[in-house]
């Protein structure tokens, strides 16, 4: 059976632009989170626009969302940066900077081992969650699955 990473994608509605006052908090924060994501044990990839992160990306038709895209060697990785790293603080904050989402903002799925997901990949798995609810395509932290349960489809 061959080895499988997790692939995750979360989005974001900004409360402004990202060079306004408003968003300089988050901005300033970016490089430190990036880094200490980066050296993380169990990270193996992110998205990266201009500069070191995804911001200046727009891959939605919405300039006030912004994506977030990391791969990680597993599900624990991931779990153990958002939740119990320096990551918390910035995540507790989110209020300060963007919307609250109604639909699902964040979305999982297991790729091969080497894959590096596309952005069209991650927006259709959110699409996906947010049309079918969990599934061993498209998951969550609260709802997830093994990468067995891909193959098994």
């Amino acid at each position: 059976m061959p080895e499988y990473h997790l692939a995750q994608l979360n989005i974001a509605r900004m409360l402004a632009p990202i060079d306004s006052p408003v968003m300089a908090g988050f901005v300033a924060r970016l490089n430190d989170i990036n880094a200490l994501a980066d050296k993380t044990p169990g990270f193996v990839w992110r998205l990266i626009g201009d500069g070191n992160d995804a911001t200046s990306l727009r891959p939605f038709d919405d300039d006030m969302m912004i994506v977030n895209m990391s791969v990680w060697e597993s599900l624990e990785a991931l779990h153990e940066y958002t939740y119990y790293s320096g990551h918390v603080e910035v995540f507790r904050q989110r209020t300060d900077w963007f919307e609250k989402m109604t639909d699902a903002h964040m979305v999982l799925w297991w790729i091969p081992a080497g894959h590096i997901p596309t952005v069209q990949e991650a927006k259709d798995r959110l699409l996906h969650l947010n049309a079918h609810g969990a599934t061993p395509h498209a998951f969550t932290f609260k709802q997830s699955f093994l990468p067995e349960d891909v193959t098994r489809g």
